[in-house]
């Protein structure tokens, strides 16, 4: 999947490949990552300078101008943090900026993490060439865990780096390139240590409810950018829906069935695959067919295959397609005031669990 294909794809990832000060392990992939940033670095134009441009073509400038817009926004209306975020472009000449490689253990639904510092544990790793991220995905396979590799169109440095739009976040739609600039504006103004899940969902949050007030605010309640919007996220809330239950019952079933010892594995694969199709036809037979995104059904009914899908996918899903009933139940519990809630979002960082944090002040 396109990592990051803002809609019915797993949501943006803050892919952090240009961290210093690791430990000595890591630094062969530090420093190759951190000259590819560099590189990408030193590619950007002022955004002013690319509209200036008498030859930019109608569609992109078009795309910038929007997504000009939506940063502007997200730090005056949303209150989120002012940064020189997406002030420049780049041309990459390619459909994905990096590739994310994630993982998991075969008998359990749990990430397999990298550790960083000063953004602790991360359930994914990045990689700025294919070739590098496929090798260590065959590395990691040679562990005997799942694994799974994606091209990823957009990324955060948390506010280390001055981010540009990339060419590839313009292929997205107007919703969701809106919905992009604030998500990962929701990163550079609040990152928790270790927190990857609770990061994505409360930066997947305020991206929806931003990009819904920032076009009722351009286009009016009439919009036909958030009428297209809606509808698709109902495809999508059927998906969390559905998702969120079968891993709950995969879970169980790995609680009760992971093999002991390994004259037990090669009977624990073969059920494990049956489990896998079991998910399959229940998307088949109860989810696919109240989808009414065709190419949404169709890429999910590939990714979801017993032969495609692992646990690595599973979990992936559950970090960006999760239930965020806490959070709404939060946001109007603030009176649905989004500068408040990001500033109660930012109190949870001294939380010693944000999860319990937010869900106790939401009940």
């Amino acid at each position: 999947m396109d990592v990051l294909i803002r809609r019915f794809g797993l949501r943006h990832f803050a892919c952090i490949a240009i961290l210093t000060l690791c430990s000595a392990c890591q630094a062969p992939y530090l420093v190759k990552s951190a000259w590819s940033q560099v590189g990408l670095l030193n590619s950007r134009e002022p955004l002013e300078k690319v509209l200036a441009k008498p030859e930019l073509a109608d569609a992109v400038r078009t795309k910038l101008l929007l997504a000009r817009d939506a940063k502007l926004f997200a730090e005056t209306e949303l209150g989120l943090k002012k940064t020189q975020n997406y002030e420049s472009y780049v041309e990459l000449g390619r459909s994905h900026v990096s590739y994310v490689v994630s993982a998991a253990p075969k008998n359990r639904l749990e990430h397999f993490e990298w550790w960083f510092p000063f953004v602790g544990s991360v359930p994914y790793k990045g990689y700025f060439n294919p070739d590098d991220a496929k090798e260590e995905a065959e590395s990691l396979r040679k562990e005997n865990l799942d694994v799974v590799v994606r091209g990823v169109s957009a990324y955060s440095t948390l506010g280390w780096f001055r981010d540009p739009i990339l060419s590839s976040m313009l292929r997205y739609t107007d919703y969701d390139l809106a919905n992009t600039i604030i998500h990962e504006a929701v990163h550079a103004t609040l990152y928790i240590k270790s927190n990857a899940d609770f990061n994505e969902r409360l930066a997947t949050f305020i991206g929806n409810i931003g990009a819904e007030l920032f076009f009722l605010k351009r286009e009016g309640p009439s919009s036909e950018t958030l009428k297209l919007a809606k509808s698709e996220s109902e495809d999508e809330r059927l998906f969390t829906d559905f998702i969120s239950k079968e891993i709950e019952t995969l879970k169980m079933w790995y609680e009760k069935n992971s093999p002991e010892d390994r004259d037990q594995s090669h009977a624990f694969d073969e059920n494990r695959t049956i489990q896998f199709k079991l998910i399959f036809d229940h998307f088949k037979n109860e989810v696919a067919p109240k989808l009414t995104n065709e190419k949404y059904r169709e890429r999910l009914s590939e990714e979801l295959a017993p032969d495609k899908l692992n646990n690595a996918r599973l979990l992936l899903w559950r970090l960006y397609f999760h239930d965020l009933g806490d959070f709404d139940r939060a946001y109007a519990k603030l009176d649905k005031n989004p500068s408040r809630f990001i500033e109660f979002a930012k109190s949870l960082e001294s939380a010693k669990d944000p999860e319990v944090a937010l869900k106790e002040f939401a009940q």
